[in-house]
C-alpha cells in the first residue's frame, strides 16, 4: 500500500518540549506525494518520493538507536511527525510531515517499531545475547518483518529488502 504524506515548511520548535502541527499553516505546504520506508540490514530510510516517476524529493535516515532524533512525534496530533532531512555535506533541515488518515500514521510507526525490532534481533544474534524483551519481541513478529525474514533466509532478493507502506 502506497501512503500519501503532505510536506510543511515549519517554523522553528517554539518550546524545548517539542513541536505542535497546530502551528503550521496550510500555506506552509511545499509538497505532496508518496512516502516509502527502505530497510536494508540496519539502516532504514523513509523516502519522499512523486508517485508518478519515482523522483526522489528528500529522504530521511534513521540511524540505529536514534529514532528519536530522525523522527520526531508532534505533540498534538497523532497524524503529524517531523523528519530531520540532510544533504550529505553535514548540513540538515526539519520538515513536517502530514498522513491524511490516522490508520496510515499508525502503519508509518509500525514500520519503523519493526525495523528497529529486526534490528535489535538480529544485533542480540550476533552477540550472542538474549533477554526476556527479547523473547517477547520473538513471539509476535509483524507479518512486514516477518516476509523480510523469510525472504533473507531463502536468499531471495539479494541484500536489500523494501518495506512499501
Amino acid at each position: 500500500r502506497v501512503l500519501k504524506v503532505a510536506v510543511y515548511k515549519i517554523p522553528p520548535r517554539s518550546t524545548s518540549v517539542g513541536y505542535k502541527c497546530g502551528e503550521w499553516l496550510q500555506s506552509d505546504k511545499i509538497w505532496s506525494g508518496r512516502l516509502r520506508v527502505v530497510s536494508c540490514k540496519e539502516r532504514c530510510e523513509i523516502r519522499l518520493e512523486d508517485p508518478n516517476s519515482g523522483e526522489l524529493f528528500a529522504a530521511c535516515f534513521v540511524p540505529r538507536g536514534q529514532r528519536e532524533t530522525s523522527v520526531e512525534l508532534v505533540l498534538d496530533s497523532s497524524r503529524y511527525f517531523v523528519l530531520k532531512i540532510e544533504d550529505g555535506a553535514g548540513r540538515h533541515a526539519f520538515i513536517g510531515l502530514g498522513f491524511a488518515e490516522r490508520n496510515e500514521a499508525f502503519d508509518f510507526n509500525v514500520a519503523l517499531s519493526d525495523h528497529e525490532k529486526y534490528v535489535r534481533r538480529e544485533h542480540d544474534k550476533e552477540t550472542g545475547e538474549s533477554s526476556a524483551a527479547g523473547a517477547a519481541d520473538d513471539i509476535d513478529i509483524h507479518p512486514a518483518v516477518n516476509h523480510r525474514l523469510k525472504v533473507r533466509e531463502m536468499g531471495i532478493g539479494g541484500n536489500e529488502n523494501q518495506i512499501s507502506i
